[in-house]
């Protein structure tokens, strides 16, 4: 819901720069009729206007934020949990996490499928992208550096 009330301020927003814009159009259209100055002048300076105005608002919407330190406890993920979403993203096998965890098969299976429910995923790759997006576990990219 707020998205959609952001979306629309950000559409009436646009809408009465534009009119202004039209506004302004017009009134140098007069000045311009009245004063025989070049009206290229003036389209290029508009031009440039809606130009800028296009660029800021595109990067307004569509600007990717930076996650804020998660509280983990809202998803309910437990400290078991959150240790198998790390080996999940390691890309290690089921098997492979049961052994390194010194748990069953089916424990592991358990653990990952509670994290696909408290995340509301349904495959690894999900659940590992939402998990980096909630900065619950760190790109492997930060590591390195």
């Amino acid at each position: 819901m707020k998205k959609l009330q952001k979306l629309n301020r950000i559409y009436w927003i646009y809408g009465g720069v534009m009119g202004l814009l039209m506004i302004i159009l017009q009134v140098v259209h007069y000045k311009t009729l009245v004063r025989e100055l070049e009206m290229d002048v003036y389209g290029g300076l508009i031009g440039f206007l809606f130009l800028v105005f296009g660029i800021w608002l595109g990067t307004s919407i569509y600007r990717k934020k930076a996650p804020d330190k998660y509280d983990r406890n809202k998803l309910g993920l437990s400290k078991r949990e959150l240790e198998v979403l790390e080996l999940l993203a390691q890309g290690l096998s089921n098997q492979e996490i049961a052994n390194k965890l010194f748990v069953s098969l089916n424990t592991a299976k358990t653990h990952i499928s509670n994290i696909y429910s408290k995340l509301n995923v349904k495959r690894r790759t999900q659940a590992i992208q939402k998990a980096r997006d909630l900065a619950l576990i760190i790109h492997q990219k930060d590591d390195i550096e």
